[in-house]
C-alpha cells in the first residue's frame, strides 16, 4: 500500500512539463521503423532522413585525426575558435561577395542550437513568429517548447511556395508578428527564392518591425540559380548555417550563425551557460572543411543525377505532381490519387516496398495528407532501385 502511494505520489512531482507536449519530428521515428526491419534482415532504401551518404571531406578528418594525436581537446570560446569564425567570414566574401565581420559570426551545435540561441535572444514568451508550411518540423515545435507561438502562413503554387511580403504583413495585420524565419532552399520543398524576392521579403518585414531570420542550411546545393545569403541584404537579419548538409557533417553537429551587432553579446551570454562551447574537435573539422570544396562538389553532381533520375522515373511509376526542386535535396511529391493519409501511405511504403520516406504531416498540418518528402542523397544506384520498387507496389492491389 505504501509502496503504490508512493508511486503516485512520484508520477505527481515527475509529471512531464507542458512544454515539452510537442509532436514528434516524424522523419526520426521512420528512421527507428526502417532500423527495426534491417535488423530483422531486411533491406530499406533510405530516403527518409536528410543525411547525406557521404562522409565528410577528407581534409576535414585529416584534421580531426591531426587534433587528437596532438593530445588534449578543450574548451573553447563560447562564440567559436577564432580561426573557424575567420574562415566563416571568409567564406562570405568568396561564396557571396559579402563583406561579414567575424566578430558577426557564432559557432553553434549544428543549425538545431543556432535556433535555440536565436529565439532565446530574440523572442519573448507569447511571442508570434511566422513560418511557412510546409516547413521544417522543429522550427514551429521549438518555438512551441520554448513559449512562443509559431503563426503559420501557407504558401502556394503561385509564389513557387515562397513566402511573399504580402502574405507576412497580411498575417501581421490580424495580430501582430515579433519574427519571421524563412528557409531557402527550403525543406521539404527544395524551392528557392530569387535575390528580388528575398530582398522584398526582408524590407516588409523590417519595414514592419518584425525580426528576421533565414535559415541557409542547404546553400551550396543549388541547382537552379545561386543561393542569396540574407547576410549581403540586411545587416539585421539573422542567418542560420551548418555544415551537416553540404559538407556532409550531420553527426559532428557544428554550425554557425551570422548575427546582427546588437546580439553578439546576448547570444554569447546564453551559448555560455547552456553549452559553455562547441565541440572543439568539430570545429577544428569544420574550418578545414573549407578546403575540401572540390570534393564536395563532386557529391552536389551526385545529387543532380540522383534528381535527375526521380524527376523522370517517379511519373513513370505514378507520381506525377511534385514541387519544383530547385535545391536542397528533397522532392515534395502530391500522393493525392492513392491516398488521402500520407502518414498510412508512408508505413505501408516502408512495409510492402521497403522505401522509406517521410509523411507530408511532418512538414505541414494543414495540407501535409497530401504528400510525401523524398531525399535523394543517397547513391544513384538507391535512387533507381527505389524508384522500380515503388513503381511495382503501386501498381500492386491494396493491401
Amino acid at each position: 500500500m505504501h509502496d503504490a502511494t508512493l508511486r503516485n505520489r512520484v508520477g505527481q512531482w515527475l509529471e512531464p512539463s507542458r512544454r515539452s507536449d510537442v509532436p514528434p519530428f516524424m522523419v526520426m521515428d521512420v528512421m527507428a521503423a526502417a532500423a527495426r526491419i534491417e535488423a530483422a534482415g531486411g533491406h530499406v532504401i533510405h530516403m527518409e532522413v536528410g543525411q547525406p551518404a557521404a562522409g565528410a571531406p577528407k581534409t576535414a578528418i585529416a584534421a580531426a585525426h591531426a587534433a587528437l594525436e596532438a593530445g588534449r581537446i578543450d574548451y573553447t570560446s563560447a562564440l567559436g575558435i577564432p580561426s573557424l569564425r575567420e574562415r566563416i567570414a571568409r567564406h562570405y566574401r568568396d561564396a557571396y561577395g559579402c563583406t561579414v565581420s567575424p566578430e558577426r559570426i557564432v559557432v553553434t551545435t549544428g543549425s538545431s542550437g543556432g535556433f535555440i540561441l536565436a529565439f532565446l535572444s530574440m523572442f519573448e514568451p507569447g511571442d508570434r513568429v511566422a513560418v511557412t508550411v510546409p516547413g521544417y518540423p522543429p522550427y514551429r515545435h521549438i518555438l512551441t517548447a520554448l513559449g512562443c507561438e509559431p503563426v503559420l502562413i501557407e504558401t502556394t503554387n503561385e509564389t513557387r511556395h515562397a513566402l511573399t511580403g504580402e502574405a507576412l504583413l497580411a498575417a501581421h495585420r490580424k495580430a501582430p508578428l515579433k519574427g519571421v524565419l524563412v528557409g531557402s532552399p527550403a525543406n521539404p520543398t527544395g524551392t528557392m527564392m530569387s535575390k528580388e524576392a528575398l530582398s522584398s521579403l526582408i524590407a516588409a518585414a523590417e519595414d514592419a518591425g518584425i525580426r528576421f531570420i533565414s535559415d541557409e542550411i542547404y546553400h551550396g546545393l543549388d541547382y537552379a540559380f545561386p543561393a542569396v545569403t540574407a547576410a549581403e541584404l540586411s545587416p539585421h537579419a539573422l542567418v542560420i548555417n551548418s555544415f551537416s548538409k553540404y559538407f556532409c557533417m550531420t553527426g559532428w553537429r557544428v554550425g554557425w550563425m551570422v548575427v546582427p551587432d546588437i546580439m553578439v553579446r546576448p547570444i554569447e551570454r546564453l551559448q555560455q551557460n547552456l553549452s559553455i562551447s562547441v565541440p572543439s574537435l568539430s570545429q577544428i573539422a569544420a574550418e578545414a572543411a573549407f578546403d575540401g570544396a572540390a570534393e564536395m562538389e563532386e557529391i552536389k553532381h551526385g545529387y543532380q543525377e540522383n534528381r535527375r533520375i526521380l524527376i523522370e522515373g517517379l511519373p513513370k511509376a505514378g507520381l506525377t505532381r511534385f514541387l519544383p526542386a530547385d535545391g536542397a535535396f528533397y522532392l515534395y511529391a502530391d500522393v493525392s490519387d492513392f491516398t488521402s493519409d500520407s502518414f498510412d501511405f508512408a508505413k505501408k511504403m516502408l512495409d510492402q516496398a521497403r522505401v522509406a520516406a517521410t509523411p507530408g504531416l511532418d512538414f505541414d498540418p494543414i495540407h501535409g495528407r497530401s504528400f510525401i518528402r523524398f531525399s535523394y542523397a543517397r547513391s544513384a544506384a538507391d535512387m533507381r532501385e527505389a524508384v522500380d520498387r515503388i513503381a511495382h507496389w503501386l501498381k500492386q492491389p491494396p493491401v
